[in-house]
């Protein structure tokens, strides 16, 4: 996967599993509600909860970006697939209810990644002037709030979110709105996410430099791979990398 011709005058970023710490905050929330709840979920292997909590996430959350579930209803339906693999059956009220509970103690473990910081910190560094903004699947009032929760609202200029747009990543449309929101082409931007297609193939496909950030060395299926390869998309392991990776001839 390759890399990029001039410097960025705008890097956007993904939010969650990207600067804020997402997947380790929820593998404590989901095991600290379980015990909380209690009855059948004391026995669950905690390996095992996280494992299919974090299936039935990427299952209902894709069917909340295909349109078929709304934002509320993807999390009702995890809480519900989850439950009645344990042998509890939830209505749609009681599903809602027990995401809530859950997502109490998600919320009580929002915290950023150890590089974000110092990401923002050097790349300002390395292109004076550079702006940062944000592009989420989420919705903007929720993504706002962790972003005043962790500091980094003062950091970011621009929130771009689905919700508001009707449409998601990777739509080529959310990331050209988001340059225009800038007034930036897309070729002076870069995006940066965890997710290969979603994200960095998705940012490419629409003109920007599309930064895959693979934290934990996934395996590429060969179509996302030769798509990566002909839209030079960059990849890198941790955010300590990007300014180098931006700034590259």
């Amino acid at each position: 996967m390759g890399g990029r011709e001039a410097a960025p005058e705008v890097v956007l970023f993904d939010l969650d599993d990207t600067l804020f710490a997402h997947r380790e905050v929820v593998d404590a929330a989901i095991v600290r509600h379980l015990h909380a709840v209690g009855g059948p979920f004391t026995a669950v292997d905690p390996s095992a909860a996280v494992t299919l909590w974090y299936a039935l996430e990427e299952e209902h959350y894709h069917s909340y970006l295909a349109g078929a579930l709304d934002f509320q209803g993807q999390r009702r339906a995890r809480a519900r697939d989850f439950a009645a693999a344990h042998g509890v059956e939830l209505t749609e009220a009681e599903a809602g209810a027990w995401f809530d509970a859950y997502f109490a103690h998600y919320e009580s473990g929002w915290r950023l990644h150890d590089d974000t910081l110092p990401c923002l910190d050097a790349l300002e560094a390395a292109l004076p002037g550079v702006r940062f903004g944000l592009i989420t699947n989420a919705g903007l009032a929720y993504q706002l709030r962790k972003l005043e929760f962790t500091g980094l609202a003062e950091r970011i200029e621009h929130v771009v979110a689905s919700g508001a747009l009707g449409f998601t990543k990777p739509d080529a449309r959310i990331f050209t709105h988001a340059c225009d929101v800038f007034g930036v082409a897309p070729a002076a931007a870069a995006y940066v996410g965890d997710r290969l297609r979603t994200d960095a193939i998705g940012a490419a496909g629409a003109g920007l430099t599309g930064v895959w950030l693979d934290r934990r060395g996934a395996s590429v299926a060969e179509a996302d791979a030769l798509d990566a390869a002909r839209l030079g998309v960059v990849r890198i392991s941790g955010l300590a990398e990007l300014p180098a990776a931006l700034t590259a001839a």
